[in-house]
């Protein structure tokens, strides 16, 4: 005889790049870390994280001007983001598909061996590692150039440290500035 099914939250666990395990639905949309039993805090990014998490809105416009995204999402975001930080760090990402799962309010849930801040670095260092390479292959020799002073100039962690005490917020319900 079959099993009745009894709605509600399934009983899944996400395994963590630390070995610990970690029940998703107890991440709130507001989390950004994640305090773990094995000492460590981890980053949390859900999908519905918009990617002005890590960028100002202004750079974010121009991402998702530039950038095709061939997938079911209308547009780049922080899935994308993500993405490409579970390319260069497979190990360090877990990630959890909540699509089927309507208790939790996000569809992806990535928590990170990294820390929130350190995950932003890491952010920021791979988009201008995907900027200096569309870059390289402009035909424009003084753009290619003018490029490549600003980034000489760029201090990651510096940038990482402003935005952060700009966009510090009081709650999940304040707006960045």
């Amino acid at each position: 005889m079959a099993e009745p099914r009894v709605p509600g939250p399934r009983d899944e666990h996400l395994e963590l790049p630390c070995g610990e395990t970690l029940d998703p639905h107890t991440i709130d949309l507001g989390m950004r870390e994640y305090t773990c039993g094995c000492g460590d805090t981890h980053a949390v990014v859900t999908d519905v994280h918009p990617p002005s998490r890590f960028f100002p809105e202004s750079l974010v416009a121009v991402l998702r001007e530039t950038i095709d995204t061939d997938d079911e999402f209308d547009q780049f975001g922080t899935p994308h983001l993500m993405g490409v930080v579970m390319e260069e760090f497979p190990e360090k990402v877990a990630v959890h598909d909540a699509a089927e799962d309507g208790a939790v309010g996000y569809t992806m849930l990535w928590v990170t061996d990294f820390d929130s801040r350190r995950l932003h670095e890491i952010v920021v260092e791979l988009v201008v590692e995907l900027m200096e390479h569309a870059i390289s292959h402009a035909e424009d020799d003084d753009a290619v150039t003018e490029f490549e002073s600003q980034m000489l100039e760029f201090d990651v962690s510096e940038f990482v440290d402003q935005y952060r005490r700009q966009r510090e917020f009081e709650s999940e319900h304040d707006r960045a500035l």
